[in-house]
């Protein structure tokens, strides 16, 4: 698929230029609303500024600004041991060099999306209601279809395009409301009645057209290239996989979700695996949907019945479609067999008090609350910003000393002889020491490097521990 990537790169920067153009137009016109003639290359002036600084932002903070758009959470293995594995089995069935950074987005509306400019720095989120509601191999098939993005260049488009589109929008909403409070240009009309000419008159009626229309065509150009790439990035994640229907039951039970996410915006909406905006009941056409229609992608996925290649998958999208070719001719001219597996998992659903039980416990995992439990049973979680060293349990009432680390001795003697053979000399262990740089000072959740979960508390307050699995010095720097 070789030439599907390079193709990626040729269509991102048609878009980059495109878009371009529009702010470009977009500026002159509003420039020369404001100030007539000379105006017009003010403002076209100013939207290459903001043209070119967008860009760079684009390019290497986009990924950023997207995930701290969408509130989204860098976690670790703990909060989540399941969608490290998964993420970590795709990352080898693509190939990719570098482990995505992983995110978790506390909203209980089922979706995800990829961002990154290459390979090498790159990110994949979900919701935590996806992972509350799906199985191992539904969400194995969204990771796949995410991660399919990344692998085929299209995670640098969408963040290019997304930033751009986001500026072209706000531009034309200041531009629009401006004349609406100024009760409807009448500031602009005495400024041309008192030049003498209607150039400026031309000029505003431009503006307001361009300011319609800019946004419009470019959200046609943006939604109409994205909607290709998602059917391709189920034709990889099939591949990857080689479970259709977990893809295909996944996309079911996102479409059925009703929900519509709170952290989502037209500019991000099509970064996500499903469009995140549609409310219940909406049904939005063609032309201006994010993504093709739910129950086309998932039809084809189920077509697919002879094996996992892309032209399995270009032969269920025919049986669908029509006669178009979605899949680059390398692909279509792929000779490998890749045969498809069996589920690879029982169906036990869960119910519903249990399921919002978890749903809930993940979103407090993902904020960075402590869990622990009393002896009596009772789950106890503390947020962030708890700083006493000790709490009653509300069911029977016992104390509990709250932990500040995994060991309660801190300077670096274990206590307990049982425990003696599992640690090594002190000399080995500085040696074999690694540094964790805590991010603020609420709970805080880490692997050592032998794998075993530690957590550190907003009481914590020593330079260092010791594994009490291991051994190892584990020296804590940062604020």
């Amino acid at each position: 698929m070789w030439e599907l990537i390079r193709a990626n790169k040729r269509k991102s920067l048609f878009l980059f230029f495109v878009m371009g153009i529009c702010l470009l137009v977009l500026g002159f016109f509003i420039g020369g609303a404001y100030g007539g003639e000379g105006g017009g290359f003010t403002g076209l002036f100013i939207a290459f500024g903001a043209w070119i600084l967008m860009s760079m932002i684009s390019y290497y903070r986009g990924d950023s600004i997207i995930l701290k758009m969408s509130k989204a959470q860098k976690v670790s293995y703990n909060v989540h041991p399941q969608l490290f594995n998964i993420v970590e089995e795709m990352k080898l069935a693509a190939n990719l060099p570098v482990m995505p950074d992983i995110y978790i987005i506390p909203e209980e509306a089922p979706n995800a999306f990829a961002v990154g400019k290459k390979p090498e720095n790159c990110a994949i989120a979900v919701t935590a209601g996806l992972l509350e509601r799906l199985n191992r191999d539904e969400l194995q098939g969204v990771i796949a279809h995410e991660m399919s993005h990344i692998l085929n260049r299209d995670v640098l488009f969408m963040t290019f395009s997304g930033v751009l589109l986001g500026s072209i929008v706000f531009l034309s909403h200041v531009f629009l409301r401006s004349m609406w409070f100024s009760r409807g240009g009448s500031r602009f009309r005495s400024k041309s009645s008192k030049g003498g000419g209607q150039l400026q008159l031309i000029l505003i009626v431009a503006a307001v057209i361009m300011a319609i229309l800019a946004p419009l065509l470019a959200r046609l150009l943006y939604f109409a290239i994205s909607r290709k790439r998602e059917y391709l990035a189920d034709a990889s994640a099939v591949r990857l996989t080689r479970y259709p229907e977990g893809l295909a039951s996944a996309l079911e039970k996102i479409s059925n979700n009703h929900s519509e996410m709170l952290t989502a915006n037209k500019a991000t909406a099509a970064l996500y695996i499903a469009n995140p905006l549609k409310p219940k009941g909406m049904k939005l056409s063609d032309l201006t949907s994010t993504h093709p229609p739910m129950n086309e992608r998932i039809q084809i996925l189920r077509n697919i019945s002879h094996g996992a290649n892309f032209m399995d998958y270009q032969n269920a999208f025919v049986s669908v479609k029509g006669k178009q070719n979605i899949i680059p001719p390398s692909g279509r001219n792929e000779s490998k067999k890749i045969t498809l597996r069996a589920s690879s998992i029982a169906s036990q659903p869960k119910s519903a008090k249990k399921s919002t039980r978890d749903l809930g416990d993940l979103m407090r995992a993902v904020n960075k609350y402590m869990f622990f439990s009393c002896v009596c049973g009772l789950k106890m979680k503390l947020p962030p910003n708890f700083k006493e060293d000790k709490i009653n349990c509300p069911r029977c009432g016992r104390e509990n000393q709250v932990p500040i680390a995994e060991l309660a001795v801190m300077s670096g003697m274990i206590a307990g002889n049982e425990k003696n053979d599992n640690i090594r000399n002190n000399e080995q262990a500085d040696q074999d020491s690694f540094v964790y740089n805590r991010t603020g000072k609420g709970w805080e959740s880490f692997s050592c490097r032998c794998g075993s979960p530690k957590q550190l508390s907003p009481a914590f307050n020593k330079s260092y521990f010791i594994c009490n699995k291991c051994g190892r010095k584990i020296v804590v720097k940062g604020p």
